[in-house]
C-alpha cells in the first residue's frame, strides 16, 4: 500500500490496483504474439480510407480489432482485483457494451468487406440503447459534482447528461483513434489521473478499474506504438470510450471527464466545426478533421503529433487532478 498527501487530500493506493496493472499488462502482452499472427491469417487487415493523409496508405492491411486483447487483459484483472460491488458490474457492463458494438463494426468492416461497418445510426442506437439500460437498471443517484460548488441535483436532468457523456465519451475516444499509439497512450494518461481522482474519492474499486485499463493499454502500445503491428479497431476504442464514460458518470465527475479527457473532446470538437463549417459555408476549418490529422497535413510527423498530444493530455489530467482536489477542498 501507497500513502502519499496532496494539498491535504490522503491518496492510498491499494496493491491490489497495482496487481491489477502488472496483471493486465502482462495478459496483453503475451497476447499479442498469439494474436497478431492469427489476425494475419484469417486476413483481418485495416483499409485506409483514400481521403486520408497518404503515408498512411502503407498501413494497409496491418491487423485490426487488436482492443480483443485490451478489453482482456483490463476485464479480467478488474475481475480478479475489485470487489464485485454494482459500481463495478456497471462500469464492466457498459465496457463489455460498447466492446459488442465495436467488435460488430469491425467484423463487418474487415469479414464480411463492407468499408463502412455499421451505418452510424446504428451504431448510435446502441449506444443509446446501453444508456437507457444503465439509465433504468443502474440506480444511480443523480447528482453533479461541481468544483468549488459541490453536488447538484439535477434530477431528471441528470438522464440527459448521462445519455450525452455516453455517447459523446465513446465517439470521442473512437475519433482519437487515428494514429499509432495516439488512442492506447491518450487513454493511459487520462486513466491515471482518474485512477487518483478515483483515490481521492475513496473509491478504490473503480482505481482498480483505472490500473488494469493503464496496464492494458501500457501493454498494447507494445504493438501499436510506431510503426504499428496491430490496430485496436473500433473493438477497442469503442470499449476505452466505455471506461472513460462509465468513470464519469459513476463518480458524478462528469464535468471533470472534460478536462481530463481534454483531448478526446479536441478531436469530437474539430469533427463538429469541421462539418457545420463545411455544410454552412463550403469551406474547412481544418486541413483534415480529426485534429490530429491537421497537424500531420501541416508537415508534423506521426511521432511528433503522438508525443505532443499525450503530452496536452498530461497536463489536462494534472489540472482535472487539481481541480478535483482544490474546487473539494473549497
Amino acid at each position: 500500500m501507497l500513502e502519499f498527501t496532496i494539498a491535504g487530500t490522503a491518496i492510498v493506493l491499494p496493491m491490489s490496483a497495482a496487481f491489477a496493472l502488472a496483471l493486465s499488462f502482462i495478459l496483453v502482452l503475451g497476447a499479442g504474439p498469439w494474436l497478431i499472427p492469427q489476425l494475419h491469417k484469417l486476413k483481418f487487415g485495416q483499409a485506409i480510407r483514400e481521403e486520408g493523409p497518404q503515408s498512411h496508405q502503407a498501413k494497409s492491411g496491418t491487423p485490426t480489432m487488436g482492443g480483443m486483447m485490451i478489453v482482456l487483459g483490463l476485464v479480467l484483472s478488474t475481475l480478479v482485483f475489485a470487489d464485485h460491488t454494482v459500481e463495478i458490474l456497471l462500469a464492466l457492463f457498459v465496457i463489455l457494451g460498447h466492446f459488442a458494438l465495436g467488435f460488430l463494426d469491425d467484423y463487418i468492416k474487415v469479414v464480411r468487406k463492407h468499408n463502412e461497418g455499421l451505418k452510424p445510426r446504428q451504431k448510435l442506437l446502441g449506444q443509446i440503447i446501453m444508456a437507457a439500460l444503465v439509465a433504468v437498471f443502474g440506480g444511480l443517484p443523480t447528482d453533479l459534482w461541481v468544483p468549488f460548488v459541490g453536488s447538484i441535483d439535477l434530477g431528471y436532468g441528470f438522464y440527459a447528461l448521462l445519455f450525452f457523456v455516453m455517447v459523446g465519451a465513446t465517439n470521442a475516444v473512437n475519433l482519437t483513434d487515428g494514429l499509432d499509439g495516439l488512442a492506447s497512450g491518450t487513454v493511459v494518461v487520462a486513466a491515471f489521473f482518474y485512477m487518483l481522482v478515483c483515490l481521492a474519492m475513496g473509491k478504490a474499486d473503480l482505481a482498480i478499474l483505472c490500473a488494469a485499463t493503464i496496464g492494458a493499454c501500457l501493454g498494447f502500445l507494445k504493438f501499436n506504438y510506431h510503426p504499428a503491428k496491430i490496430f485496436m479497431g473500433d473493438t477497442g476504442s469503442l470499449a476505452l470510450g466505455g471506461v472513460m464514460a462509465a468513470l464519469g458518470i459513476l463518480t458524478h465527475t462528469e464535468i471533470l471527464l472534460a478536462v481530463i479527457g481534454f483531448i478526446f473532446v479536441c478531436e469530437a470538437l474539430s469533427v463538429i466545426i469541421q462539418v457545420i463549417s463545411f455544410k454552412t459555408t463550403g469551406k474547412r476549418v481544418f486541413l483534415m478533421s480529426p485534429i490530429h490529422h491537421h497537424f500531420e497535413l501541416k508537415g508534423w510527423s506521426e511521432v511528433r503529433v503522438v508525443w505532443t498530444f499525450w503530452s496536452v493530455g498530461a497536463v489536462a489530467g494534472a489540472l482535472g487532478l487539481a481541480l478535483y482536489i482544490f474546487g473539494k477542498i473549497s
